[in-house]
């Protein structure tokens, strides 16, 4: 995924941290927190006119949450 992506992508950001950040929880990363590692993605870029609200945030981190746990039930079904 070489492309740039920005705060409206979130199902992409999501996907992003899933990958970045296995061992961190979702649900347990503060919005300032989750705001920087957004920001320190390869290929994310902030656009004029798309800033960043807490209603972003919470869909990132939900949808975070989903990826994270199909990652970890992937793993899991390789082991057994």
């Amino acid at each position: 995924m070489s492309d740039g992506f920005h705060w409206l992508d979130v199902q992409r950001i999501a996907e992003e941290l899933a990958d970045a950040y296995p061992d961190l929880r979702p649900y347990g990363t503060n919005f300032v927190d989750l705001r920087n590692l957004v920001e320190s993605l390869e290929g994310f870029g902030a656009r004029p006119g798309h800033p960043v609200n807490e209603r972003i945030l919470e869909e990132i981190q939900r949808l975070w949450h989903e990826e994270a746990e199909d990652l970890r039930g992937d793993d899991e079904d390789e082991d057994a």
